[in-house]
């Protein structure tokens, strides 16, 4: 009889400390309600506490989401916990996940505290969060490089108090994936409660090893839960990549014997959903999401693939959610064929304003490309200029002059609360010129530091997808804006930017 293994996503928790990756709440729930599409048993939806902006995240999520355990971060502290129970009022079924370090460096140099006032502390909090929820997570930041003999004390003791589930994070990736195995393994055997709690594994990407790490806490250690996300976003290096996770363990079943909840064919719609959100563009040779991760280049592959499948793939591309067949809609499709399309992409649109805005914005792209792809309509919807909040920026129309030997000029008009501003600038190239004018409109006085260009589907009809990462002031914000024309795009993605650091939200980072 195998084993359920527990698929934790914090994508919009650990996952959106990624510098610039930062959510919206409609983005949040957007998100999640995919996420319970893909049948994630766990999702962590934020850390409530952390800021007004995240506790209303959560809050719409848990009220929102029927299938899944929603999950809420707090520091071990009863304001913190107090803050999570109250945000989890509406889920069907909630957890408070609590963390504090243990490791000696994060004790002295961090929380300035003694081992036995974080043991003590430990024990406080998991009491009063089981008062609260019946679900309790405890994890022990930093808890691969803690000491062996301290970690089974404060584990006992917090599954004494109620722990559901003890969670081990490697949580600066320093783990390797036979040592972190046998940790975890060690853990279970020298604590004599242990079989009264769910072990959990959480590891971060730093040595490009959390994939295999969690893998080995799984078959060494006997973990039964991994905390992952999708397409391995998070701070640093990243997190342990939800998709890889999910296809070894069912491509590997005769040597992981585990099952899971998990319905694949919705992983690849998660994948694009999560990237152009956040800006995070999937490399094409990632595993099982990347565009060329079932691509074969090699004359042999290509022959021995088209005779036996099996004799170069390990996996079925439409098992995970690619489709050979992308063309979907055109400019003769009506709105209800376009909000079914919607529903099953796993996009859930709150009001028949933002329904009618999505289609008008699909009819307009119609009008320019013939074929319409999947990509453009996630586009389309995490295009920020379709949600309720009102923006302080927004594009109206953009003309801009490049010729060789001559220096290009844009001229903009854009909306500055409401009101429309135009702007001149010359530049190094058209793309430049735009930003430039921008610029000479708003005076953000913002430092650029990344702007890349994805094509959102395979032609030279494709939409362009950019992506602009600014940064003021230590606040750093992503931005996204895609188009046919590049330099339009452009433009909208550095507005985009512009709008995320207008919105004074507040967030603390926590990792746990």
């Amino acid at each position: 009889m195998a084993d359920k293994l527990i698929i934790f996503d914090t994508t919009l928790r650990d996952g959106e400390q990624s510098p610039g990756a930062s959510m919206t709440r409609d983005e949040k729930l957007r998100i999640a309600r995919q996420l319970e599409r893909l049948r994630v048993d766990v999702i962590e939806a934020g850390f409530a506490a952390s800021s007004n902006g995240d506790f209303e995240a959560v809050q719409t999520i848990a009220n929102a989401i029927r299938e899944s355990t929603i999950c809420s971060l707090s520091r071990a502290n009863d304001r913190d916990i107090s803050r999570a129970a109250e945000a989890l009022k509406g889920a069907n079924s909630s957890r408070i996940h609590t963390f504090i370090a243990t490791s000696a460096l994060h004790m002295e140099k961090k929380l300035r505290m003694t081992p036995e006032q974080v043991l003590e502390q430990a024990k406080q909090s998991v009491r009063f969060a089981r008062n609260l929820v019946a679900d309790v997570e405890f994890s022990p930041e930093d808890g691969y490089r803690s000491d062996m003999d301290f970690l089974c004390k404060v584990l006992e003791v917090v599954i004494q108090e109620g722990a559901t589930t003890i969670n081990v994070p490697d949580t600066v990736g320093y783990a390797v994936p036979e040592l972190y195995g046998e940790f975890i393994r060690t853990l279970r055997e020298r604590i004599p409660n242990s079989d009264k709690a769910i072990w959990s594994v959480h590891c971060h990407n730093d040595l490009g090893m959390a994939v295999a790490n969690s893998l080995a806490g799984v078959k060494i250690g006997g973990a039964r839960q991994v905390e992952c996300t999708i397409n391995g976003l998070g701070e640093r290096a990243g997190n342990c990549s939800l998709e890889e996770i999910v296809m070894a363990v069912k491509t590997r079943k005769d040597y992981f014997n585990l099952e899971m909840n998990i319905d694949p064919v919705h992983i690849v719609a998660a994948s694009r959903m999560v990237s152009q959100t956040t800006g995070f563009v999937v490399q094409p040779n990632k595993a099982v999401v990347g565009a060329n991760a079932f691509a074969h280049a090699s004359g042999i592959h290509q022959d021995g693939v088209l005779k036996a499948r099996d004799t170069y793939e390990i996996m079925r591309a439409e098992d995970v959610g690619w489709s050979a067949n992308k063309i979907v809609l055109g400019k003769l499709s009506g709105r209800n064929a376009f909000k079914q399309r919607l529903q099953e992409l796993g996009v859930s649109l709150d009001s028949e304003m933002e329904i009618n805005a999505a289609f008008a914005r699909f009819k307009e792209l119609a009008d320019r490309k013939s074929e319409i792809f999947d990509e453009d309509i996630l586009a389309l919807v995490s295009d920020e200029s379709i949600t309720s909040e009102k923006e302080q920026y927004g594009f109206v129309s953009l003309s801009q002059h490049s010729e060789t030997g001559e220096r290009p000029h844009a001229s903009i008009v854009i909306t500055v609360d409401g009101k429309e501003t135009h702007g001149d600038s010359d530049g190094n190239g058209p793309v430049d010129a735009s930003l430039k004018a921008i610029e000479s409109q708003v005076k953000s006085g913002a430092e650029m530091i990344l702007y890349s260009v994805n094509a959102i589907s395979g032609s030279t009809e494709s939409q362009g997808e950019v992506t602009v990462r600014l940064q003021n002031s230590g606040r750093v914000v992503n931005g996204v804006g895609a188009d046919p024309d590049i330099v339009v795009a452009s433009a909208k993605a550095y507005l985009s930017a512009l709008n995320k650091l207008h919105s004074k939200a507040d967030r603390v980072a926590a990792q746990g």
